[in-house]
């Protein structure tokens, strides 16, 4: 790949072509950030810069048709599902902007012998390398609080998202962010490291695969910088109990299905209690099977093409191997049409199947039977990976029990899709570092400045 480009999934027809920056064209996007830092970082108001962002919400909002067409035709987000995105993404901005103030306030801090605070003060210039699967959502997560902080914003997008990098770089600066405030930089892989070397970027947060997260997070350490991460997940749905089992299956089926199964935190492994195994089991492969992928820009397509090529290959191959090895197909997907890929559900996966410790990105499940409340905690846990988690039970203190014991770092109880901008995200273990949205997520990249006084 020589540059960012667009190829639709669905048509296979090819569209925007960018170059990858030249090295001149990459110190150049470091030293405008550094000048932002100097200028509009020190001379700017939170206020006036959550006003800002505050605009940004509403472009989004205005142009939410346009926005939606522009990531059905990079990655193949159905249409619906693609306007759900910017909106979420328009509510992130409202939600800090709104906040901005309240969140950044100076903490006073108790102390003997004097007076003390603890002041946000940001950090400084940061470089964001966003995925292909939420192209808004991502960057309204990262660029929307950091902005508001006042640290400026170097974003490499993924190379299959050129048009929504553009279309976003004009929308913060049509809504006032300057120009050197957020600077677009269409990277190549090649140039990420001398970028995180440089002295004048102070911080670097990446959505992706673990091995990227792995190489991310070691050029970081190597010269001192602070890094968030969030590498994936191997989501576990358990179901324990259920007064609703028709609703159950119909959440977990949203669950898996959702962007076309492609998303970090979507429901992927399904741990249920063994007196209601055979009936969920039967419920959700009827309900699957009823999901074919379609024309994402038609409005009532639930499922679209997975983002390419390489992404069908590669999912089309680990159901091969999970079977080679001893699963069994409750519903075997129908040969793949390129990008097109029918769902699946996998079942009798063991712990020696490498599909027991794979993350399966697009429309296929895997079940589990499990006989205790215990032996459920125990296989979800099972996996290298810790970013969501779903907990399915009418008792809500075995939930809130079972919430305690589970690896991971979100737990939504009888929900699914209750994702918020008040609501931290981020995982443990091989899903990364650290947290983005809610109050947690604007203090990521602060410098919490401690100012002492006398009394």
């Amino acid at each position: 790949m020589t540059g960012f480009t667009v190829v639709d999934p669905f048509t296979g027809q090819t569209g925007t072509q960018v170059p990858f920056a030249s090295d001149q064209e990459v110190q150049a996007a470091i030293a405008q950030v550094d000048d932002a830092w100097s200028t509009w970082a020190r001379t700017s108001t939170v206020a006036e810069r959550a006003a800002a962002i505050a605009k940004v919400a509403e472009i989004h909002l205005a142009r939410v048709d346009e926005l939606a067409a522009i990531i059905t035709r990079e990655m193949g987000k159905p249409r619906a599902q693609a306007v759900g995105e910017v909106e979420f993404a328009a509510a992130i901005y409202q939600y800090y902007a709104d906040n901005a103030e309240a969140l950044l306030a100076d903490e006073p801090i108790a102390v003997e012998g004097g007076r003390a605070l603890l002041r946000k003060a940001a950090l400084g210039p940061l470089l964001g390398i966003m995925p292909w699967n939420f192209p808004y959502y991502q960057v309204a997560r990262f660029a929307g609080p950091n902005l508001i902080v006042g640290n400026p914003i170097l974003l490499k997008h993924a190379p299959q998202c050129p048009d929504s990098a553009l279309v976003q770089e004009q929308i913060f600066h049509e809504a006032g962010i300057p120009v050197n405030a957020y600077v677009n930089l269409f990277a190549s892989t090649e140039q990420i490291e001398p970028i995180i070397a440089d002295r004048r970027i102070r911080g670097v947060s990446l959505t992706g695969s673990e091995r990227a997260g792995a190489a991310v997070a070691e050029i970081a350490g190597r010269h001192l910088k602070k890094v968030a991460l969030e590498l994936g997940g191997s989501d576990p749905f358990i179901v324990l109990g259920s007064d609703d089992l028709d609703a159950t299956v119909e959440a977990a089926v949203a669950g898996r299905l959702d962007n076309g199964g492609q998303s970090c935190n979507a429901a992927k492994r399904f741990i249920v209690i063994d007196d209601l195994y055979d009936a969920f089991a039967e419920k959700f492969t009827a309900a699957i099977a009823q999901v074919a992928p379609a024309d994402p820009t038609s409005d009532d397509t639930e499922l679209g093409p997975l983002s390419s090529e390489a992404a069908a290959e590669r999912l089309d191959g680990q159901v091969k191997r999970a079977l080679e090895n001893g699963a069994t197909a409750l519903l075997a997907p129908q040969p793949r049409e390129g990008t097109k890929f029918f769902p699946g559900v996998l079942a009798d996966i063991d712990r020696a199947n490498p599909a027991f410790g794979e993350e399966f990105f697009g429309p296929v499940a895997s079940l589990y039977r499990v006989h205790s409340e215990d032996e459920a905690i125990e296989i979800a846990n099972a996996t290298d990976f810790g970013l969501g988690s779903y907990v399915f039970t009418p008792d809500e203190q075995q939930a809130l029990r079972v919430a305690d014991r589970i690896e991971a770092g979100m737990v939504f109880i009888n929900v699914v899709g209750a994702e918020a901008a008040e609501l931290p995200f981020g995982g443990v273990k091989q899903s990364g570092t650290g947290r983005e949205l809610g109050a947690v997520g604007i203090g990521e990249f602060l410098n919490r400045k401690m100012i002492r006084l006398p009394e």
